[in-house]
Parts: structure tokens; sequence; C-alpha cells
């Protein structure tokens, strides 16, 4: 009996690992280097320097530990300017028509005593331009302690006809899911995913939904999220205003199930395992 039951958990451990792989266009593990192992799109880890762009290389602000999630991550010191970003139009299979994606992330820290003041994004997906559209994981600035965030801004004048301040728009307007207390600590990691369904199609409502810990906490519906992104502009941006850890950035170029969800969860080697 011992014996079929650990067969039988070997055979559902091995399909929901190659369920896992069907999509996956992205993945930094920051094990070899800051450039990702997996990629739709060019690999390079750049930041922004001025006008111009350069590799991605240990600084100050940030730089790779070897205690991460899974070997090496990330380790942001201090609130500045180096935000490593990823060309990630394909690994997101962004489109003007019908876009779903899913993202998924590991971060250590303890918010209210690490975080400077005011807002800080730990991901970004942006394009050329955040009117047309900004999708970001964000700490609030001001509560305490400070509620941790995922929005799907879309187009300027659909989430924000009054042109008012982002905290100014009462929380059932906003486009976004708010926790006011989550699971955060120097301790542990956090596991964090969201996916984004149905964007920009106009024969289905557009859905959001965020995930930590494998488990399902809320979902942005009944907005309108239509983008107008330049279709080879988006990139994810790390660590914008951010101080702490940083581990297994990956990327579908569909929605996860919440079942395939729990299982990227409790990947005992995180999404490196799931490499062809």
């Amino acid at each position: 009996m011992m014996l079929r039951t650990i067969l039988l958990l070997a055979l559902t451990s091995a399909v929901a690992d190659d369920g896992l792989r069907r999509g996956l266009s992205f993945h930094a593990g920051f094990d070899q280097g800051y450039d990702a192992a997996l990629s739709a799109d060019a690999p390079a880890c750049l930041v922004r320097a001025g006008s111009a762009l350069r590799p991605a290389a240990d600084g100050p602000d940030v730089s790779r530990i070897s205690e991460g999630r899974f070997g090496s991550a990330l380790r942001f010191h201090r609130k500045g300017s180096v935000r490593p970003e990823f060309a990630a139009a394909k690994s997101l299979a962004y489109s003007t028509l019908d876009w779903s994606a899913t993202v998924s992330v590991w971060l250590r820290l303890n918010p209210d005593q690490d975080l400077a003041p005011g807002y800080c994004d730990p991901l970004q997906i942006i394009g050329d331009d955040t009117k047309k559209g900004f999708i970001f994981l964000e700490w609030s600035k001001d509560h305490q302690p400070r509620h941790f965030r995922f929005a799907v801004r879309p187009l300027y004048h659909l989430w924000n006809p009054d042109a008012v301040g982002w905290e100014e728009i009462p929380d059932a307007r906003r486009p976004m899911v708010k926790m006011e207390s989550a699971p955060f600590s120097r301790s542990r990691w956090t596991h964090v995913v969201f996916t984004l369904e149905r964007l920009n199609a106009h024969d289905a409502p557009p859905k959001a939904h965020l995930y930590v810990d494998g488990r399902p906490v809320g979902s942005i519906l009944g907005h309108d999220l239509t983008f107008g992104w330049n279709p080879s502009s988006p990139k994810l941006v790390l660590g914008a205003a951010y101080v702490g850890d940083l581990d297994d950035v990956a990327a579908w170029n569909r929605v996860l199930t919440p079942k395939e969800i729990a299982a990227l969860y409790a990947l005992p080697k995180g999404v490196s395992s799931l490499h062809p």
C-alpha cells in the first residue's frame, strides 16, 4: 500500500509538472547571473543609466545572494533607481485583440520594517506609456500595516475619468485586489502569482486574479481592461522602490488554473525543474 501511494504521488507530480511546462515562456532564477534562463524574448536583464540601457550587475542598490528560495536570488538593499528589466512582449504573449498570461514571483521581506516611505512595486509590467496600461504589485505608502495590492490599470480614461490621485478613487472603483494583511516576513519566502484573462478581447469579460502561497486571494472583475500599448513594448520590471529579496520570476503565455498554481507553489526545486 505504501509503495502504491508513493508511485501515485510521483505520477501526480509528473502530470502536474507536464501541465506547468505548457506555455512556460520566461524564467529568471538568478542562479547563473541576472539574465533569464528561459525567455521567448531576448534574455538580457538590463538597467537604465540615464537614457541608455546597460547589463544588470551587482551594486549598492541590488546584488545577487546565494540564499534564495531556490539557489540564488536578488537582494534589493535600499530604495534606489536601479530596476532590472526584461523584454517581455513575446513572453507575456501581449496582444491587442486577446491577451492572457500568468506571472509568478517569490518575495521575502518585512514590508513595515524594510520598505522606505512611499509606494513600492516589487514587480511591474509596463509598455510604451503607463497611461496606455500599467500592471503592478505594490505596497501602499501610508497604511499601517501597509496594504499589499495587485492592480491592472488599463487606458487612463477607463480607470480614472476624473483625473484624480490613485488613493482618491474608492476601492470599489479601482481595478485592483487589496490585502490589508499579507503573510510577508524576513524569515520565510512568500509566493505571489497573478493571472490576466482575455484582456483586450471584446467577446468576453476580462478578468485578473491574485494568488498568494498557492491560494486565491481575490479577482478584478467588472472593469474594462483595454490596453493601448505598442505590441512590441511590454517589459517586466523588478524592484521599483523595493527593499528585500526576490527570486524565481516566471511567466506563462496562458492562464494557469488554480490547481496548476497550487502545484507551482509546491515545486521543490522551483521553475527550473520545468525547463525543457
